[in-house]
């Protein structure tokens, strides 16, 4: 990296080398499902729950070794501190284990894969694609024996997350999302909820140990065939989480396309002891692109550096392409989290605040348009270098098309 380009971010107020210190210690949560299109390991069923993958590129993941051999490769293209996401369907056994009974030794191989690598691992129920969901309902259902088992999953999983922060020494976030709703227009909308928030309340109350995990909800505008009436709204899972002391979830993917869920996160820090958030790129809907480095995502990343956020948030990312090589798809998108969050760690903030305090919205139009300008592109580079990474991106492309060759496409 050039002298001249260290130090017109100086001139700016920028320190160059203390934003990338910082960017190395930033743990992005890669979601493993990207690989297989959240299938799993459990059956090779259909999605359900309001979500779908599209596409048939070849050479998707059908095991535990495949699955964690893309990620090896997806990953050497990523810089930066990573941890794995996962969901319940992903439990490794010899035999089949039904979900209202898993227990951390059905994750012991993932525990290993991490602790080789560095990794920590952050965990999920899985709530959908399966003959326990009743009528598009799990933990809101009328019926007991339908809620009882979701209850129980949902228990299990937190356990599950207790032992990944335990064996690894970072703390895992277990999220529940569940797929409830309506498809068309509800005869009663308080009811649902008020089963919701029993069921929660049931699943909260057994004792974990918080040094290891933390608690999050997800909340979701709409999903196929849930249209007219989602449980867990946006407002809801906020007002439970504020009250409970759990963290409030924001996808970026599950609100109004003309909502900002970057405007959300400073109102959220101010009641909140953490953050998290899951990071995907929706398409008129929650469709789960792969990420683009768009306006869109770097207004996420402007607000977790201005709002000083980074060490009180969990960056999750959470999206599934079939459509096109599933290894490039996974890192493209991690990569273009990490770029917004450099970009994000050389903007000026302190002047920008001074000038918006002061009324002088001319200059601060003139500075955030200036920003555009600047080299960012060279920061980058010494950063993938000093990661062991591959900064050029038709570099890693080819390397990627040479894995797709030699061993994607050889699978059935």
């Amino acid at each position: 990296m050039r002298k001249e380009v260290i130090r017109k971010y100086k001139e700016l107020g920028v320190d160059v080398k203390k934003a990338l210190k910082t960017l190395a210690k930033v743990k992005v949560s890669i979601h493993c499902w990207q690989m297989d299109d959240v299938q799993g390991f459990e059956n090779a069923g259909p999605l359900t729950g309001g979500i779908q993958t599209t596409g048939n590129y070849p050479g998707k993941a059908r095991n535990f070794l495949e699955l964690t051999q893309d990620l090896d490769k997806a990953l050497s293209y990523v810089p930066g501190s990573k941890k794995i996401n996962l969901h319940a369907i992903y439990r490794v056994s010899d035999e089949f284990v039904d979900r209202s009974e898993i227990e951390p030794k059905h994750f012991e191989a993932w525990v290993n894969y991490a602790k080789e690598r560095g990794y920590g691992l952050d965990f999920n129920p899985t709530c959908f694609s399966s003959e326990h969901v009743k009528d598009n309902m799990t933990l809101s259902s009328p019926d007991d024996a339908t809620r009882a088992y979701w209850i129980k999953h949902c228990i299990a999983s937190r356990k599950i997350a207790e032992y990944f922060g335990r064996e690894l020494g970072q703390k895992s976030l277990c999220n529940i999302w569940i797929p409830d709703g309506l498809k068309d227009i509800p005869g009663d909308r308080m009811g649902p909820r008020a089963r919701l928030k029993d069921s929660l309340d049931q699943i909260f109350s057994v004792k974990v140990d918080h040094r290891y995990m933390d608690d999050s909800v997800e909340s979701k505008v709409f999903g196929i065939g849930m249209e007219s009436y989602t449980t867990g709204s946006h407002e809801f899972y906020m007002g439970y989480a504020m009250k409970n002391n759990v963290l409030c979830l924001l996808d970026t993917g599950h609100f109004h396309p003309t909502e900002n869920v970057a405007d959300k996160i400073p109102s959220l820090l101010l009641f909140s002891k953490r953050l998290a958030l899951h990071v995907s790129r929706p398409v008129r809907w929650d469709s789960d692109h792969v990420l683009k480095l768009n306006d869109e995502l770097q207004d996420v990343a402007n607000e977790l550096v201005r709002c000083d956020a980074l060490d009180r948030t969990y960056i999750g990312l959470d999206y599934f392409d079939a459509s096109i090589n599933r290894v490039a798809a996974l890192a493209l998108g991690a990569r273009n989290m990490q770029k917004a969050l450099l970009i994000a760690l050389l903007t000026p903030w302190e002047r920008m605040k001074e000038l918006q305090d002061k009324q002088d919205f001319t200059q601060l139009f003139i500075l955030q348009e200036q920003m555009k300008l600047m080299p960012f592109d060279e920061v980058w580079n010494e950063y993938c270098a000093s990661q062991g990474v591959l900064a050029d991106e038709t570099s890693w492309y080819e390397d990627a098309m040479r894995y797709e060759k030699e061993v994607l496409n050889k699978r059935g």
